[in-house]
């Protein structure tokens, strides 16, 4: 669907810039935005790579174990079913403490592993865990602590303060995380009557 929505935008702004006569100015943006997006994504590869070799070194460290700990007083209240010393709940640990440093890309692995080993779980074949559903969920709020893709644009961007979004990210990611476990609640209690 996104592909057709693309497509049509590319082709009307083809359209309306023969009608205008400004085909020379489209040519121009055109260029221009692939040579910045290339250049973005060259710094924003540079950045993933040295939080996922971040987050490797982390993984084999007791850095991550100090992690996992300060998380797992609120992975007990929000995971109650979910037994603490299984491999299900090590992977939704690890997946999110990588999202709270802001790497969500070195936290999709464990996200994935996160869901097979929940769902392993599930004794029903046709419908979702509650825990599954609950982690996506919180997967996608994705609560924030450093938001390192976001400082990373901005500073591709040539941002006079890259890292000046911190304090929003840190308000937005909180009521999102607090907001989607609440409702995601609702629904699984309501899912169940």
């Amino acid at each position: 669907m996104m592909n057709k929505i693309w497509c049509f935008f590319i082709i009307i702004s083809i359209i309306f810039s023969l009608i205008n006569g400004n085909l020379d100015a489209l040519n121009q943006s055109l260029f221009s935005s692939i040579n910045d997006t290339t250049q973005m994504v060259i710094n924003l590869f540079g950045s993933m790579c040295f939080w996922c070799g971040m987050i490797k070194i982390i993984s084999e460290t007791s850095l991550q174990e100090k992690l996992k700990k300060i998380i797992v007083p609120l992975n007990k209240r929000i995971f109650k079913n979910l037994e603490q010393g299984s491999t299900a709940y090590e992977h939704v640990t690890v997946n999110m403490v990588t999202n709270m440093l802001g790497i969500g890309n070195a936290a999709t692995p464990a996200g994935l592993r996160a869901v097979e080993e929940l769902e392993k779980e599930n004794s029903s074949r046709d419908k979702l865990s509650d825990e599954t559903i609950l982690f996506i969920a919180i997967n996608t709020a994705s609560l924030q602590i450093i938001p390192t893709n976001v400082i990373s644009i901005r500073n591709s961007l040539n941002s006079q303060n890259p890292s000046g979004v911190i304090i929003a990210v840190w308000f937005s990611s909180i009521l999102t995380f607090i907001s989607i476990i609440f409702l995601t609640k609702i629904y699984l209690k309501l899912r169940r009557k």
